[in-house]
C-alpha cells in the first residue's frame, strides 16, 4: 500500500481507533448530565464550552453530590492540569505556530490528539511547520464532530439507553489505550503507580478530594524520580 503523503489524511487515520470509545465515552456523558439535571440545552453548552471528556465528567458528579463550587472548579482544573504538560510536549513542534492558530489548536488539544500529534513528532521531528498543523487538526478531526454528536444522542435519549449496554467501559479504556504507550521512563511509571494507589487510598475523601491530592502527589513523585535520575547520570 502506498504511504499517505497528505498529513491532514494521516492525522485523521491515526486517531481514527479513538472513535470505537469516543462514541460511548460522549453517549454516556450525554446521558449523566441529563440525571444530574441539565437540559439538553445545557448539555451541549457545556460540551462545547469545556470539550473536555474527563473534566465534564468530574464536574457533573461533583453537581450532583451538591459540592461547593469551589471544590467542582478545583477539581475540574486538577483532572485538566494534563493539558499543561500536553503543552509543553507540543510546543518544540507546534509553537511557532501563528498566535490564532495555537489558540485554535489549544481548544482542540485532548487526549486523542495530543496522543497520535506525539507519536507523529516524535517519528517525524524534522516535518515543516505547516504539516505538524495539518496533522494535528487532521487527528481531531474524527474526533471532535463525533463527540458533540454523540454527547447530543446520549442528552436527548437519557434513561432511554438499557443500562446493561454499560457504556461507562468506555471512560477507563479511552485512558488506558492513551497512557500505557506513553510510560517509557521510569519518572512516568512512578508517577502512575503513585497516582492510582493514592487515588484508591483516598478514595474516601469528600467531594472526589482525594483526586486532587492523588494528582499532586503523582506530579512530585515523577518530579523527584526525574531530578533524582539526572543526579545519578551527571555523577
Amino acid at each position: 500500500m502506498r504511504p499517505i503523503r497528505s498529513p491532514f489524511l494521516r492525522g485523521c487515520l491515526a486517531s481514527s481507533p479513538f472513535v470505537i470509545v469516543v462514541v460511548p465515552f460522549a453517549v454516556l456523558f450525554g446521558v449523566v448530565a441529563t440525571e444530574a439535571g441539565l437540559d439538553l440545552f445545557q448539555v451541549m453548552l457545556f460540551s462545547f464550552s469545556v470539550f473536555a471528556g474527563a473534566s465534564q465528567f468530574a464536574a457533573v458528579q461533583l453537581m450532583q453530590d451538591q459540592a461547593p463550587v469551589l471544590i467542582v472548579l478545583a477539581t475540574s482544573l486538577a483532572v485538566n492540569l494534563r493539558m499543561v504538560m500536553y503543552s509543553v510536549a507540543m510546543a518544540p513542534h507546534l509553537g511557532a505556530a501563528p498566535l490564532g492558530t495555537r489558540a485554535l489548536m489549544a481548544y482542540f488539544l485532548v487526549d486523542q490528539s495530543f496522543a497520535a500529534s506525539q507519536a507523529e513528532f516524535e517519528a517525524r521531528p524534522d516535518q515543516p511547520l505547516r504539516d505538524k498543523v495539518a496533522f494535528f487538526f487532521g487527528s481531531v478531526t474524527p474526533i471532535a464532530p463525533l463527540w458533540f454528536v454523540a454527547t447530543f444522542a446520549g442528552a436527548a435519549m437519557g434513561r432511554a439507553i438499557p443500562p446493561e449496554f454499560a457504556l461507562d467501559f468506555a471512560v477507563p479504556i479511552t485512558f488506558l489505550a492513551i497512557v500505557a504507550p506513553m510510560l517509557r521512563s521510569l519518572p512516568h511509571v512512578v508517577a502512575a503507580g503513585v497516582s492510582i494507589v493514592a487515588a484508591l487510598v483516598l478514595v474516601g475523601l469528600p467531594y472526589g478530594a482525594g483526586l486532587l491530592v492523588a494528582a499532586a502527589l503523582a506530579m512530585t513523585a515523577g518530579a523527584l524520580t526525574e531530578v533524582a535520575l539526572e543526579r545519578r547520570a551527571a555523577r
